[in-house]
């Protein structure tokens, strides 16, 4: 189930405060995770994440839609709570994944819809196969990192994904098709 949201890094390119120019923020991988469900046979709700992973952001405060970002991860930093799970969903069933195996994002284009909120349009590439997405972003906080004492922003993002789109639809409709992804993300001004 590779249904992460690298996109969700896609996140950071919200507004805030006014600048010239995108700067360059870098994901803090201690405070980013990619969250994803999906419905198991109608008895319970799977959960699973990815966490610890780096991107960038070129975050443009001033004029958001010209802001980018780009996030990579290996497919087998999946954290399942269990490894019987993981180990089933790393088979040749579903991701066949080896350590080489990445899922990346990179944002295409972004329409800004509210003061804190834009639709994050990019390319997903999971299980080998290239689809694009929208991640409907909000920006939660833009400013100087209390503990840190530098620039900072955080962001949440959602989308929707189907597994079936990324070849990786064994047992649909039984375990559904759709799974719900969760991205948050802290990033930092690059120096």
């Amino acid at each position: 189930m590779k249904f992460l949201a690298p996109a969700a890094l896609a996140l950071a390119t919200l507004a805030a405060p006014a600048f010239a120019a995108p700067e360059a923020y870098a994901l803090d991988p201690s405070h980013s995770q990619i969250i994803f469900t999906y419905n198991h046979l109608g008895f319970s709700t799977g959960t699973g994440m990815f966490s610890g992973f780096e991107g960038q952001i070129q975050f443009d405060q001033e004029d958001p839609a010209a802001s980018s970002v780009t996030v990579s991860f290996p497919v087998t930093t999946m954290l399942t709570g269990w490894e019987g799970r993981f180990e089933h969903f790393m088979s040749p069933e579903f991701f066949g994944a080896s350590e080489d195996k990445t899922v990346s994002f990179t944002s295409t284009g972004i329409e800004v819809t509210g003061e804190n909120t834009a639709l994050i349009t990019g390319d997903l590439v999971l299980n080998g196969v290239t689809k694009e997405v929208v991640l409907d972003a909000r920006l939660n906080q833009a400013g100087i990192h209390p503990m840190e004492n530098k620039e900072w922003a955080g962001f949440d993002a959602t989308v929707t994904l189907l597994r079936s789109d990324y070849n990786l639809g064994l047992f649909a409709p039984y375990v559904s098709d759709e799974v719900e992804v969760m991205i948050s993300v802290e990033a930092m001004k690059a120096e």
